[in-house]
This record gives C-alpha cells, structure tokens and sequence, in this order.
C-alpha cells in the first residue's frame, strides 16, 4: 500500500511541476555579452507556441529597429537559444531580443517578418512586447 501511496504522490507532484512549467508566461532571459564571435544568445525564452527569436537593433528610445538575426523557438521553455547575427554588431550597440510567433506569413517555418508587417510578428501580452534588450561587450 505504501508504493502505491508513494507512487500516486510523485505523480501527483510531477504533474504539478510539469503544469507550474507549462503555465509561465512567454519572456526573454538574456545578459549583455560578447558578440565578437556572431552569435547573441538568450539563456532562457518562454514562447507560447513555435516561433522565433529575433534579434532587432534598438537604442536607448528603446524602439525595436532592424532585424540583425532571428533562431526558431519551440512552444514552451527553449534553453541556450543562439541566433547567428546577419549583420555586424559593434561593442556598445543595443540589441533587443524579442519573441515573434509563426502567424500570417506564406510558409511556415520561414521566417518572413519586416518591420511594421504582420506576417510572424511579435508576440504581445498585455500589450507589451516580450522582449529584453542587451548591450554587445
């Protein structure tokens, strides 16, 4: 009886770890960091469904401006997400690195975002765009 007692427990917390995972809200973790080698990388991105990471410069008005790089997501906790910059990155320069779903474009598992377009653009919760911004070292 103590193995079943014991088995229904750990199922039952496994369950709610799973759940308590599953219900975070999409984010960026991100750090300043070195980009000399071309890649900039999230520790950490929660997307609500497949997606995309995009890399889009910014500065300190903190508008989203070009894309420089964008790395696909899964639905769900993605870890160690590494996008492979399009365009060089000087040290200093601000990078926002913002989550864009796989919605409206022609193909899926394209990316097709330009600024101000529809097709994959960026996710937004409560209006706000999920996004953190980091300096290049």
């Amino acid at each position: 009886m103590k193995t079943l007692t014991l088995t229904t427990a750990l199922t039952l917390v496994g369950g709610m770890a799973f759940a308590a995972a599953h219900s975070m809200g999409p984010m960026v973790e991100a750090s300043d960091q070195s980009v000399a080698n071309g890649i900039v990388s999230a520790e950490k991105v929660v997307a609500p469904a497949n997606g995309w990471m995009v890399v889009h410069r910014t500065d300190s008005e903190m508008k989203p401006g070009p894309v420089v790089g964008y790395a696909p997501l899964r639905e769900g906790e993605n870890m160690d997400v590494a996008v492979i910059l399009t365009e060089e990155v000087a040290t200093g320069d601000m990078l926002m690195l913002m989550v864009h779903g796989e919605d409206g474009g022609m193909t899926t598992g394209g990316f097709e975002y330009t600024l101000g377009a529809t097709e994959d653009a960026p996710i937004r919760v409560d209006g706000n765009l999920v996004m953190t911004t980091v300096t290049a070292e």
